[in-house]
């Protein structure tokens, strides 16, 4: 069975590698799992992570720079969410793989 090899160019590859390191850090993965399904503020993200407000925004300015989030906001308080269905997917389809080990 033959089938053609696409290779990815150096570009793309590096987007795409740069993508998954997101998926390298324990409080950005459990960080991205909380916003799968709320929007939420960086106190109440700090809460739910139990780390310090400060590095939850660290994390969060990581993950707005690679499109993972965007941000709104309401009054006072600025909410955070995933930006899109692939994301979710993707990280979804990982935490599958995981659980069903």
């Amino acid at each position: 069975m033959n089938k053609t090899i696409k290779i990815l160019d150096e570009h793309v590859a590096a987007h795409v590698a740069e993508l998954f390191s997101v998926f390298g850090d324990t409080s950005r993965v459990r960080i991205i799992a909380a916003l799968i399904e709320n929007q939420l503020n960086v106190s109440k993200l700090a809460e739910l992570i139990e780390i310090s407000e400060s590095a939850i925004s660290h994390h969060l300015r990581h993950l707005r720079q690679m499109g993972i989030v965007v941000s709104k906001r309401d009054g006072k308080e600025v909410f955070y969410h995933i930006e899109d269905e692939h994301i979710t997917s993707l990280f979804l389809q990982g935490v599958n793989h995981i659980e069903k080990g």
